[in-house]
């Protein structure tokens, strides 16, 4: 088990605006996880028997649907709060959440969770921002899916990992984590051969360059410009 030093959440926006003592003692209560690439946090459908903020790595949250098809339905970065199944009032996990690189979360027990709201104003504030940002986010890509075509879903699929995981190198900007284009096409409701064939015309283009489960924009306007429609 790792110490988690104060320092290194007062920053974040789940925490923003707490006093130390608040940060003690919401830290007193936690537990450190180390989580090595590929190993899971939480299954779909498991009980939910605690909650966790990422303070480092990234995951891949990803659900089946009844019919057996897997989506990719978040990336988890640094900072984000995620397996709250109480705030939606379930017992069991939505979705399976995975490391994508060797990642480190605070976790504290789910029975927790309504004590700390109640003690904590400004962290129950926080919270809804951060589940209202989700929800809307949500909402961003059933409107995509409804209304636009695949080359737009996936331009605006990867200008997210861009903004939410994007390092920029003299390259271009590569997406810090590892991603498939699998993963791209479960994020996007389409198939592998059509996420292939547009990120093939991309690099041919200059837009991106590809790898094995690697990707670097190397013109973010123009893929920009791809996903308004022009």
């Amino acid at each position: 088990m790792l110490a988690i030093d104060r320092s290194l959440i007062s920053e974040l926006a789940l925490f923003r605006d707490m006093d130390s003592d608040e940060l003690d003692h919401l830290l007193k209560q936690s537990s450190s996880r180390r989580v090595p690439a590929n190993e899971v946090v939480f299954e779909q459908g498991a009980p939910a028997l605690e909650f966790f903020v990422l303070l480092h790595g990234r995951l891949k949250v990803t659900q089946v649907t009844p019919d057996g098809q897997q989506v990719v339905v978040r990336v988890v970065n640094p900072g984000d709060l995620f397996g709250i199944a109480r705030a939606l009032q379930r017992q069991d996990y939505p979705g399976t959440a995975t490391a994508a690189v060797d990642s480190i979360a605070i976790v504290w027990p789910m029975s927790l969770w309504d004590a700390a709201l109640r003690a904590h104003p400004r962290l129950a504030t926080n919270a809804m921002q951060a589940m209202g940002q989700r929800l809307q986010e949500a909402h961003t890509k059933l409107r995509e899916l409804a209304t636009e075509d695949v080359e737009r879903r996936v331009a605006h699929a990867v200008l997210r990992l861009v903004q939410q995981s994007g390092k920029k190198t003299p390259d271009g900007i590569r997406i810090d984590f590892p991603i498939s284009r699998e993963d791209i096409a479960q994020m996007t409701g389409t198939t592998l051969h059509t996420v292939s064939r547009i990120l093939s015309s991309w690099e041919t283009a200059g837009l991106v360059e590809g790898g094995r489960q690697k990707l670097m924009v190397k013109d973010a306007h123009r893929l920009q410009l791809l996903a308004e429609g022009q």
